[in-house]
């Protein structure tokens, strides 16, 4: 399945160069977790990058991992690691097939929501920190982990060294309409500010391009339907009713001022002007 799905994706580009009607700038965005080191320390850094990369171990989760997915489209091949787990479950892979999955691209992108703790074990080998009972967490239970919008773009343009974008990243909250009629999220203020403020460390040291938040309007998620809401914009679903959360006036000031106040506090300045 994945290798069909990476043919149709070099065909993709073949017949957007052929017949695009202006020069087009084409990327490749699959999803992942990223990886984070317990202390800023070269061994702790470098198990980070091998979790970062490593395939995971439960191979019934073996869709869950970056170089299977990326590896071919940008290096040109599959991992040896993966060819040599995954052999009775692979067709036969042709020079034809690489040469079509790798396509050259432009830019290359990652939707990353959280991440996981790693520090190097005594045996040389990367090992996952468990998290403390309480761990900050959003309402569908996902880890808040802010530094996996620092270290996974940073590993990932070390190993693609393509111009890099975010193109999802936020959280779901237990969002309300409060007795005034708003819908105050400081929630979803206070992980923007940390995860944005961390994507804005790394900026100074990739080719960042951009970030897109999810999502813009609270929609049908996957398999959590309507129970769900990601967005900056509450949907009052019985009335369709439109309202912007405290947090859709705060990115707006972090749209218009390009990040410049991430290191500020603009709730009340944004509450103002919703008023």
């Amino acid at each position: 399945m994945a290798h069909n799905v990476l043919k149709a994706h070099g065909k993709a580009v073949r017949m957007l160069r052929q017949y695009g009607r202006q020069l087009l700038e084409i990327g490749f965005a699959p999803t992942c977790s990223a990886a984070y080191p317990e202390r800023e320390i070269p061994e702790d850094i470098e198990a980070a990058r091998q979790a970062m990369f490593a395939l995971p171990d439960d191979l019934r989760n073996w869709t869950w991992n970056i170089p299977w997915w990326s590896d071919p489209v940008l290096l040109g091949h599959y991992p040896e690691e993966g060819l040599k787990r995954f052999a009775p479950y692979l067709p036969k892979i042709t020079a034809e097939d690489m040469k079509l999955i790798s396509e050259p691209i432009d830019v290359y992108a990652q939707n990353i929501y959280n991440g996981k703790r790693v520090r190097m074990g005594n045996d040389g080998r990367a090992e996952i920190v468990e998290r403390y009972p309480g761990f900050p967490r959003t309402a569908n239970g996902w880890p808040i982990t802010p530094e996996a919008l620092y270290w996974g773009p940073k590993f990932l343009y070390e190993r693609y060294g393509k111009p890099f974008y975010i193109t999802e990243n936020g959280l779901s909250c237990q969002d309300v309409i409060s007795l005034d009629g708003a819908v105050h999220d400081p929630n979803r203020i206070d992980f923007l500010a940390r995860y944005l403020g961390q994507l804005k460390r790394v900026a100074g040291e990739i080719d960042l391009r951009g970030y897109f938040q999810w999502s813009l309007l609270d929609n049908f998620e996957w398999e959590k339907g309507y129970s769900e809401r990601f967005g900056l914009i509450f949907i009052d679903y019985p009335s369709q009713k439109r309202i912007l959360k405290d947090s859709a006036y705060w990115y707006s000031e972090i749209i218009r001022k390009n990040g410049e106040i991430l290191t500020e506090d603009t709730i009340d300045k944004c509450k103002a002007k919703q008023k």
